[in-house]
């Protein structure tokens, strides 16, 4: 057996498990989990239960794929049952679905005895998900942050910061207008693209000259996640 016959070829002989080629897989999609949630934690907020869902999804979508190897309508099933899981959790970042995605990969390949296109699949996907995160791929003009002003029930705020954000920003949008204090507050909140080289401090201070020195919040836009029925 030659070197591409070994990575591309399938441990599987005319699609038969055996006890061998069972543990092998089931070990491999353990080893590339592991290593999918390894790279995950680099520069990524993550939590204990995410990494070990990363490092066991791969072992467990290969058992299902041995169990339905040459099955369709039990594969169509087991579509099916997957597809349930998006309504029954919290939306997550691209990042989270990304990796889940990955690992359900692995999962297929190595339960169809592709160990070495799992494998070599994994690593380069995870090298371009780090090169790209690193890059300035995808990035606008600006880093796009989340402005919250306090202003006084008596302050006529609509169009009363354009001119500031002119200066400083690329696009400034007003996405929710709240009362608070008895309704003697004004809480806006705006989504916000920074100019190149623009001083957040320089922004906020101007601000604070016309909303009576209130509480400003600028921060980066944080992704509200709310679980769905």
């Amino acid at each position: 057996m030659n070197t591409t016959d070994l990575i591309f070829g399938s441990i599987m002989t005319n699609g038969t498990i055996t006890g061998t080629s069972f543990l092998i897989a089931t070990l491999c999609s353990l080893a590339i989990g592991i290593f999918i949630a390894f790279m995950y934690t680099i520069k990524n907020n993550y939590s204990k239960s995410y990494l070990i869902t990363l490092a066991l999804l791969p072992a467990i979508v290969q058992v299902v794929i041995m169990l339905v190897n040459g099955n369709i309508g039990a594969g169509v099933a087991v579509a099916g049952a997957f597809s349930l899981v998006r309504f029954r959790s919290a939306p997550g970042s691209g990042k989270e679905i990304t990796s889940i995605f990955l690992a359900m990969a692995v999962g297929l390949a190595t339960g169809m005895g592709y160990i070495g296109i799992a494998a070599l699949f994994s690593v380069i996907i995870t090298l371009a998900n780090m090169v790209l995160n690193n890059s300035r791929f995808g990035e606008g003009a600006g880093e796009e942050k989340t402005l919250k002003i306090t202003v006084p029930e008596g302050l006529d705020f609509e169009g009363i910061f354009d001119d500031i954000f002119t200066r400083y920003t690329t696009k400034a949008e007003l996405q929710d207008v709240r009362t608070s204090g008895m309704g003697s507050l004004y809480k806006l909140t705006y989504r916000i693209s920074m100019r190149s080289k623009a001083s957040t401090k320089g922004m906020i201070d101007e601000m604070r000259q016309r909303n009576g020195n209130l509480e400003i919040c600028c921060s980066r836009p944080v992704p509200v996640k709310s679980e769905e029925l």
